[in-house]
């Protein structure tokens, strides 16, 4: 019987518009060996999540590129299937960034070991991971809402958007969630409890918007940018806040220029006292012990419920990844490699 090799997906180009399957290459390597000190690592999900368009291409921003060449970055859940560290033993299950990979070589730093009887292993990188705190923190530190105002969230269905919309409920706000698709719209309307469900793909999505929001926006929770940001803006109330999560619809834009619109948007900034922040999950990381603690809370009373996209195996993350650009995931898309 042949030994198992270790699968490896890197970046093979960068993208020059949308991504392609050519932007990808699959490799197979041996298993790495652990050394003094480390760890190996075999791969039980990733998580596919829209900031790693970003990573794939060359240009500024809060976190390095992914190198050509390089392994896919991405978070992950792992089992220690060898160790040569201290602390961590075959057998245990952690939280690690090992990327788009079946086999990693780790030194400990970073890991967080996980309880697999506390909660499915693929929540780890979902509702309990990085998608349900980015919810969680920016919605409550930046977000600020309060009982009676309207919170608007666009990607709804999503890991992030349904998470904001259910604890900005959980608040005492309204929740408008805006999402693609008559499937989706139901989903957070009629099993996530909000509010209202409004269709972005709709001719009349601005009136509906404006319909359903009869008192204006006070907090905008923003992952996409384009048209819909364009519907929002005129409906921010004086003092609304904008936690500024992500902008997946300009992700694949090679051009941003055109007309300047700059200075309506300050100028409303300005007028309205609007707060626009934007915010990486990491910079909250002190309220990531009271988020596990409350989250964990939130899930077993039922106040808070979570759907996830799970595909199998590592070969198809490229064009999972890809649907996931384009709104073709239904709730946290996950990849199970093992």
């Amino acid at each position: 019987m042949s030994q198992p090799q270790n699968t490896r997906i890197v970046l093979a180009s960068r993208p020059l518009g949308p991504v392609k399957l050519d932007n990808f290459r699959i490799e197979t390597q041996q298993i790495p060996a652990p050394g003094d000190g480390e760890i190996l690592l075999k791969i039980l999900f990733l998580s596919l999540d829209p900031y790693m368009r970003g990573r794939m291409d060359d240009a500024e921003s809060y976190a390095a590129p992914v190198a050509v060449n390089a392994v896919m970055e991405g978070g992950t859940v792992a089992e220690v299937v060898e160790s040569r560290h201290s602390d961590f033993h075959p057998g245990d299950i952690v939280l690690s960034h090992s990327g788009w990979q079946s086999y990693a070589i780790s030194n400990g730093v970073g890991l967080r070991r996980l309880d697999p009887n506390a909660a499915p292993l693929s929540t780890a990188v979902g509702i309990l991971g990085m998608p349900g705190f980015t919810a969680y923190a920016g919605l409550l530190t930046i977000g600020q809402p309060k009982p009676g105002e309207t919170v608007v969230v666009a990607a709804a269905s999503g890991p992030v958007g349904a998470t904001v919309g259910q604890i900005a409920r959980i608040k005492g706000a309204r929740a408008i969630g805006i999402a693609g698709g008559a499937e989706k719209c139901a989903y957070i309307r009629d099993e996530l409890g909000f509010d209202v469900a409004i269709d972005h793909r709709a001719p009349d999505f601005s009136a509906q918007l404006k319909q359903a929001c009869p008192k204006g926006i006070d907090v905008y929770f923003e992952n996409v940018g384009g048209p819909v940001w364009d519907a929002v803006f005129p409906l921010l109330n004086t003092f609304a806040r904008i936690p500024v999560c992500g902008l997946v619809a300009q992700y694949d834009e090679l051009d941003l220029s055109g007309k300047d619109r700059l200075p309506v948007l300050m100028r409303d900034i300005l007028k309205k006292s609007l707060t626009v922040r934007g915010f990486i999950q990491r910079e909250f990381v002190d309220q990531r012990p009271l988020f596990l603690e409350t989250m964990s809370g939130w899930l077993r009373s039922g106040e808070v419920k979570y759907r996830e996209d799970i595909v199998d195996g590592l070969a198809n993350a490229p064009e999972a990844f890809m649907g996931l650009l384009k709104g073709h995931n239904f709730g946290k898309l996950v990849i199970r490699v093992a």
